[in-house]
């Protein structure tokens, strides 16, 4: 028997702040009246590394006939909010996945009853309709004015839930690395070559940067950044699990996008299966699973599919957080304005993750600083090393201004 793991993360909806003591009860999908797992979260709000049974990890190495994942239901409920219900959730053998779940409290609830999200297949394994092909860059003729002068990293996208024409699909507002992950969760699995999660990232980055920066949508009419429909854009599904290998990855690249030379806008970079279709000039998922199993790095996969002109590209305009990252990694030793920031907001998320222990406001980088940052790290499942580097200074700028709705400008 192979096991994945399972991680469950509960927020209120109203203020982000941890739900400690909820309870959650898990159970197969093809037995909904037979408990497996019951349990309640900690004062972080987490209940971490419940075992479930998962098919064998070869499954998910090839196209095979046998479905690579087990399909489980968590229910969640929590004193003043309303009841959640995922069916569907994804397990991978060797694989945590995580389970973020925002409740909505009982005076807000348009409903009586739990709020259901069915799980359909991943986009590897079920059958939904292949990308309709466009031009990788896109004209002024064919967008309109385009609206953005660089590239900026947006703190949220509004995907529309369904085809552009559907005016019954409802539209979400996503935080920018929350859609990344949960896109690349849903068309490519986790168990893959690290180097093949990250040209799949890089891929899934570039195409929604190009739909932000030549706003393609609204220049056409619509009130939303993009589309869960795959003939269109990339598969988007309100609150599935995540992976953490896959989280991880965004997390260290989240600012990154494709590039051609002399070409400002990032390059719109489609792929399909290669199993079900074929697409040539676009990268193939299962090929470059194939590649990175040969050694291939995330940008030696995209060339052999793209062509050698392109390339990494990044940018540090990231719109929604109080502050710009220093542009040198905090560490024990250092000091200043940035320090005393930072350490400001780690109190503030403090008093809602209350493992992380409160600091002085000095603006001194000391041992006891360095140990909030690693607690915190630890909490949001980054790398423990105390290091404020760029990918922590914008989980700390995220995180707090999730917990105390302000954007100070510092």
């Amino acid at each position: 028997m192979e096991y994945g793991k399972l991680n469950v993360n509960v927020t209120s909806d109203d203020n982000n702040r941890p739900i400690s003591g909820a309870t959650v009860r898990i159970t197969a999908e093809s037995t909904p009246e037979q408990t497996i797992e019951e349990s309640t979260t900690d004062s972080q709000g987490q209940l971490t590394d419940i075992e479930l049974p998962a098919p064998p990890l070869e499954y998910s190495m090839n196209p095979t006939a046998d479905k690579p994942y087990s399909e489980y239901a968590i229910f969640i409920s929590a004193p003043g909010f309303e009841t959640i219900e995922v069916n569907g959730a994804e397990i991978f053998s060797g694989e945590t996945a995580i389970q973020n779940a925002s409740m909505i409290p009982v005076d807000r609830s348009e409903s009586d009853s739990a709020e259901l999200f069915v799980i359909p297949d991943h986009t590897l394994w079920g059958d939904y309709p292949p990308k309709i092909p466009e031009s990788e860059i896109k004209s002024i003729e064919e967008t309109g004015e385009i609206v953005l002068s660089r590239v900026v990293i947006p703190e949220y996208v509004v995907v529309h839930d369904g085809p552009p024409s559907d005016n019954s699909a409802k539209n979400y507002y996503v935080k920018y690395t929350d859609y990344i992950k949960n896109v690349a969760c849903s068309e490519i699995y986790s168990t893959w070559p690290t180097s093949t999660i990250q040209a799949n990232v890089l891929a899934i980055q570039s195409f929604t940067l190009n739909r932000v920066f030549t706003e393609w949508y609204r220049n056409k009419g619509y009130d939303f950044t993009i589309t869960s429909s795959t003939a269109y854009d990339h598969k988007w599904i309100p609150n599935r699990n995540v992976f953490q290998s896959i989280s991880r990855v965004v997390d260290e690249i989240f600012n990154n996008f494709l590039s051609r030379p002399n070409v400002e806008q990032p390059i719109l970079t489609q792929y399909c299966d290669g199993k079900n279709v074929s697409c040539p000039n676009w990268m193939s998922q299962w090929g470059s699973k194939s590649l990175g199993d040969q050694g291939y790095s995330a940008i030696e996969i995209l060339r052999n599919y793209y062509g050698d002109s392109i390339y990494i590209n990044e940018t540090e305009e990231i719109s929604g957080i109080p502050s710009s990252w220093p542009g040198t990694n905090l560490v024990v030793g250092s000091s200043g304005d940035k320090v005393r920031q930072m350490q400001r907001q780690l109190n503030v998320i403090a008093g809602a993750y209350p493992l992380i222990p409160t600091i002085a406001v000095d603006g001194i980088f000391g041992p006891r600083t360095e140990e909030a940052v690693k607690t915190f790290q630890k909490v949001f499942n980054l790398t423990q090393d105390g290091i404020v580097g760029f990918k922590t200074w914008y989980k700390i700028s995220q995180i707090y201004v999730g917990v105390s709705r302000i954007a100070e400008l510092v």
